[in-house]
């Protein structure tokens, strides 16, 4: 079975929505020969196989890897929206349990897991004389990884999930109590994570590539542990991808947000997306309607993409982004650098009015755009450096990269940090990152200052200047938290999921609607109305994206999404 490389092809058969059939009515007891029941599907490694293709087709879906999760990451720091956009609501938190993300992403979550279930289900006593090597052992470990990996999203978008570990067969099975995060880690993710280590290969030959690893399973459990603060055990697991060699990142850090050079030496977990197969097909077309052709191509680029390049830029990079990006100071000697005036993660991440080289093929700003308060556009994951436009039918070929090497980096440098108070080996690993951006390097500031480094997240447009701060374990961690995650990290599912963890949520809106402010006070200081000063060019207005976001938040009702209405109303189990 090919996973990966423009390949996940989803079948769209009523063989992956098998369930066991109930005896309500007499007249189901005369068996059709020719159907496709749960007695006679799920017994050769190849059906085992084509399941197995189902589970991982689920990750396909537009709300786990693909355009919708615009919705996610608008509520955080790094990216705003206008009004008229679906967004505002998420950006602005007011969304209900009704609201089209909350409802969609759960439903496509279970979808996932319900065939991740059914695999590791039927496996169980299936007859060991069918399976060739280790295969049945790998299948499951595959299914467990990806019913983990399901569990994962659930548990930290909502604040916990609905524990179903075998295909429901009655109401009472389906209805099921709201368990907590930890319940969720402890009784489904950390035991598959465990037995998927256990049993998958650290590499699969090149016509297999995006099944998952050993890599991809020790990442996501030390993710676990370090979202639960058991800072030791990530630390460890995380040690244990960095010392075993299968990974190094990428000279180039655009290559892992184009599809030019896919499941490369620093992937570790991503969803192969393709622009060639099911030509036609809209991108947002999901395989689980039985009316529906699977496009196999994700949406993100024509969300992301700029007006004038037919995306619908229904994200914008911050102010706060745009501005440490710009303060992401070149290091003239770093042989990475060939000329270029900004980071190389900044010219392959966002692209402001004064951005290096050609966009969509032209000068920048030879289209227009860069008016109205919007200071930069998305580049990540958007079809920029290779098409005249974006796909009319929403239709992108680039691959999502869940988990690489550089996020695992910068949670080893956090679990280390909160482990031993080890600032020294953090330093370490968070400046492999940056001298591979091309940037200076923390030890190169202290150096240059006696052990200082400065607040890279502070605004030098509204504060003047950047306060220098020693090396310790407290000041590197917020370096962490407010310069390296949202530089290096944007835009890849990570950031609203950081700031609840860290318990940063208040704090930051709140600083951010104060430069709002401040800059809402100074618009002819800042030549608003003309084409705005360095080192935002803002025209025209100052975009209020923390406006409502500052006041509206509680860590309660806002840290998680809420269980969706129609759980609510359909699962007695669940208190609400």
């Amino acid at each position: 079975m090919k996973i990966s490389r423009k390949y996940i092809t989803v079948l769209s058969t009523i063989a992956f929505f098998i369930t066991s059939s109930c005896d309500e009515d007499k007249f189901l007891e005369l068996e059709n020969p020719n159907a496709i029941t749960t007695d006679t599907f799920w017994e050769t490694e190849n059906q085992f196989n084509s399941g197995l293709t189902a589970a991982y087709g689920a990750l396909q879906f537009q709300n786990i890897s693909g355009g919708e999760l615009q919705y996610e990451m608008a509520l955080g720091d790094i990216a705003g929206t206008e009004s008229w956009y679906r967004p505002t609501a998420f950006r602005n938190l007011t969304f209900t349990d009704a609201t089209y993300y909350v409802v969609d992403k759960w439903n496509e979550l279970y979808i996932g897991i319900f065939r991740a279930n059914q695999v590791i289900q039927y496996i169980q006593e299936a007859d060991d004389s069918k399976f060739t090597g280790n295969s049945k052992l790998e299948i499951e470990a595959q299914a467990k990884f990806l019913r983990a990996f399901f569990y994962f999203q659930v548990a930290n978008t909502y604040g916990g999930a609905v524990i179903h570990t075998k295909v429901a067969e009655t109401d009472e099975e389906l209805n099921q109590p709201f368990a907590s995060i930890a319940d969720v880690n402890n009784n489904v993710i950390i035991p598959d994570l465990v037995f998927a280590r256990e049993h998958l290969p650290s590499e699969w030959s090149s016509d297999n590539e995006g099944r998952a690893t050993w890599g991809a399973a020790t990442a996501l459990l030390g993710k676990i542990y370090l979202y639960a603060e058991d800072w030791p055990r990530a630390a460890s697991l995380f040690k244990d991808i960095i010392n075993s060699g299968i990974y190094e990142l990428t000279p180039n850090i655009m290559d892992n947000f184009t599809d030019e050079n896919e499941f490369n030496s620093e992937s570790i977990f991503e969803v192969a997306y393709s622009a060639e197969l099911r030509p036609g097909v809209p991108g947002a077309a999901v395989d689980d309607n039985p009316d529906e052709t699977g496009a196999e191509a994700s949406t993100m680029a024509n969300a992301f993409g700029q007006l004038n390049f037919g995306g619908f830029n229904t994200l914008l990079p911050t102010y706060y982004l745009h501005e440490l990006f710009v303060n992401d100071e070149i290091d003239p000697t770093n042989s990475i650098n060939d000329g270029n005036t900004f980071s190389k993660r900044m010219n392959s991440s966002i692209v402001p009015i004064n951005g290096e080289g050609l966009y969509y093929g032209l000068e920048i700003g030879e289209k227009g755009g860069w008016a109205f308060g919007q200071s930069a556009y998305i580049k990540k994951f958007t079809n920029w450096y290779d098409l005249k436009s974006e796909d009319s039918n929403s239709r992108s070929g680039i691959n999502f990269r869940h988990i690489r090497l550089a996020d695992v980096y910068l949670m080893y440098a956090e679990a280390v940090i909160n482990a031993s108070g080890d600032y020294t080996t953090a330093i370490t690993y968070i400046d492999m990152v940056r001298s591979r951006a091309g940037v200076k390097t923390l030890q190169q500031y202290m150096d240059e200052n006696g052990g200082s480094f400065p607040q890279l997240h502070v605004s030098i447009q509204v504060n003047g200047s950047q306060p220098m701060v020693p090396a310790n374990a407290a000041n590197v961690l917020k370096h962490i938290q407010r310069v390296e995650r949202p530089l290096e990290l944007c835009y890849e599912g990570h950031r609203w999921k950081d700031l609840v963890r860290w318990g940063i949520v208040a704090e930051v809106f709140q600083e951010l609607r104060s430069n709002e402010v401040w800059r809402e006070n100074h618009l002819e200081e800042l030549e608003i109305s003309e084409d705005g000063i360095a080192p935002l060019f803002i025209k025209e207005r100052i975009r209020p994206d923390f406006f409502l976001a500052a006041d509206n938040y509680t860590p309660e009702a806002h840290n998680y999404l809420p269980v969706p209405s129609q759980e609510l109303q359909t699962n007695d189990q669940i208190n609400n």
